[in-house]
C-alpha cells in the first residue's frame, strides 16, 4: 500500500523556530530533562502575563462571544483599531478597511493567499520572521530576500532591494521593529522604502507587532503614516505588547490609496468569510488593550524587566569570545554573529542542536530566519537575568571546546 506524501506546496516551506531542534527538545523533556526554551517570543512562560483588565474584559464578555461574529470582527474591536491607526498618524482608515484575525500569523497567510498568483514575487527582508517566507511559497509565490546590513544596525540595504525588483514583484514586506534583529528603522529609511514602492507600484505590507516594545527613547513610525498615494496593509496584534500570545488576536488594515486595492479587497473578504470569524472571546480584549493603561512602557524603560534583560543579554553575548551582537533597539531578541572560522562552523543548525544536547538550552539558527550564511543565531531574552546568565555562561563554556568536524 502506498503511503501518503505531503503536498509539493510545502517543498519550500520552512519554520525552524519550531523545527528539528524543538523535536529533540521535546524528546529530552519526555526523558525528564528541563529545557530552557529560548526559541520563541512567548511571554507567558517567563512571567509576562496579560494585563488584568484585559483578561477581566474577556471573562465578562464570554456570554456575548458564544456565536460567530462578523467575519471581519466585532464592531468594538475594529473601532478601537481604527482609532489606534489615527493615533499613529494614519489617515483614512475606515471600519470596513479592518480585518480581525487569529493573530498576525493567520492574517499573513490570508493576505498572501489573496495577493499572489503562481510565480509572483514578494520582497522580504533577510533575516526575516520566517512565516512571511513560508506563507509566500504556500500561496504559490516566490520569496525574494533583500539584505539588511548588520554594520548599519540591521537597516535594509535599499540598493540591494531595488536590484531585486522585477516585473513579477507584487509587494514589499517591511518588519519594523524587526524580528529577529531588534532593529527599528529611522524615518529616512522608511521614506526610502516608500519611494521604491511608489516607483515600482508595489503594495507595502508592514508588520508592526513590536511597535510598543522599544528601548532607549527611540521612536516608531508607522509606514502608512508617511504617505497616502500608495497602498499599505499594516499588521499588529496583542501577542507581544500585551503579553497575550495565546489569545490569538491580531488585526490588519488597508490605508493610503485604497483605490489601488481593486479586487484584492474582495479576496480578503472572501477568505475571511471562509473561516467564518476569528476567535470571538479574544476580540473583546482588543478595545481594552488599545485604550487602557499601556503597562508595556513600565517594562521597556530603564529599570523595567525587558530593558534590563535586553541590556544584560546583549552585553553578555558581546563578552563571549567569538560572538558579537548589535544591541537590539526594540522587540524581544538578540541576533548574535558567530566567528565561524574560530569554531569551524559550517552548519548552524548542527551548532544549535549540539548546544541543546550538551547544555539543554534551545535557540534557533540564523538560517531559520532566511539569513544566507551559517554565522548567526537568535536568542530570546524573556527569561529573568539570572536564567539568562546561566544560559549564556553555558554557551561560553560550550564554545570553549566546540569545533565542528
Amino acid at each position: 500500500m502506498n503511503t501518503l506524501q505531503k503536498s509539493h506546496k510545502l517543498d519550500n516551506v520552512l519554520y525552524d523556530i519550531r523545527g528539528e531542534a524543538l523535536v529533540k527538545a521535546m524528546q529530552m523533556e519526555s526523558e525528564g530533562y528541563r529545557i530552557l526554551k529560548l526559541n520563541t517570543g512567548n511571554p507567558a512562560p517567563f512571567g509576562f502575563n496579560a494585563p488584568e483588565e484585559v483578561v477581566r474584559d474577556m471573562i465578562l464578555n464570554m456570554n456575548n462571544a458564544q456565536g460567530y461574529s462578523d467575519s471581519k470582527g466585532i464592531f468594538a474591536a475594529r473601532k478601537a483599531v481604527m482609532q489606534y491607526s489615527q493615533e499613529k498618524g494614519i489617515r483614512g482608515v475606515d471600519i470596513d478597511d479592518i480585518w480581525i484575525g487569529n493573530g498576525v500569523s493567520e492574517l499573513i497567510t490570508l493576505s498572501l493567499q489573496a495577493l499572489l498568483n503562481n510565480g509572483d514575487e514578494l520582497l522580504i527582508p533577510a533575516p526575516d520572521y520566517p512565516l512571511w517566507t513560508a506563507s509566500t511559497y504556500l500561496a504559490g509565490g516566490k520569496a525574494v530576500h533583500y539584505l539588511c546590513d548588520e554594520e548599519s544596525g540591521w537597516i535594509p540595504d535599499l540598493k540591494d532591494l531595488e536590484s531585486k525588483i522585477t516585473s513579477k514583484t507584487k509587494g514589499l514586506v517591511v518588519i519594523n521593529p524587526n524580528n529577529p534583529t531588534g532593529a527599528i528603522y529611522p524615518k529616512p529609511v522608511l521614506e526610502g522604502l516608500i519611494e521604491l514602492a511608489r516607483k515600482h507600484e508595489l503594495l507595502v505590507l508592514s508588520d508592526e507587532i513590536y511597535d510598543k516594545i522599544i528601548y532607549d527613547g527611540d521612536e516608531h513610525y508607522s509606514m502608512a503614516s508617511l504617505a497616502d498615494d500608495i497602498l499599505f496593509l499594516t499588521f499588529n496584534g496583542l501577542s507581544k505588547s500585551y503579553r497575550a500570545a495565546g489569545f490569538r488576536s491580531g488585526w490588519m488594515y488597508l490605508s493610503g490609496n485604497k483605490r489601488l486595492a481593486g479586487t484584492f479587497r474582495e479576496g480578503l473578504d472572501m477568505l475571511s468569510n471562509m473561516r467564518m470569524c476569528s476567535n470571538v472571546p479574544a476580540q473583546y480584549a482588543i478595545q481594552t488593550s488599545l485604550g487602557g493603561y499601556q503597562s508595556i512602557y513600565d517594562l521597556t524603560k530603564p529599570g523595567g524587566r525587558l530593558f534590563e534583560q535586553r541590556s544584560f543579554c546583549a552585553d553578555r553575548v558581546n563578552s563571549i569570545p567569538g560572538l558579537s551582537c548589535v544591541k537590539p533597539r526594540a522587540a524581544l531578541y538578540c541576533f548574535p554573529r558567530i566567528d565561524t572560522v574560530k569554531y569551524a562552523i559550517v552548519d548552524d543548525q548542527k551548532f544549535i542542536y549540539d548546544f541543546l544536547v550538551a547544555k539543554r538550552v534551545l535557540l534557533v539558527q540564523g538560517r531559520g530566519f532566511n539569513w544566507p550564511h551559517p554565522d548567526h543565531f537568535r536568542i530570546v531574552f524573556l527569561p529573568n537575568v539570572e536564567d539568562l546568565r546561566v544560559a549564556l555562561d553555558n554557551l561560553e563554556e560550550f564554545l570553549e571546546d566546540y569545533r565542528q568536524s
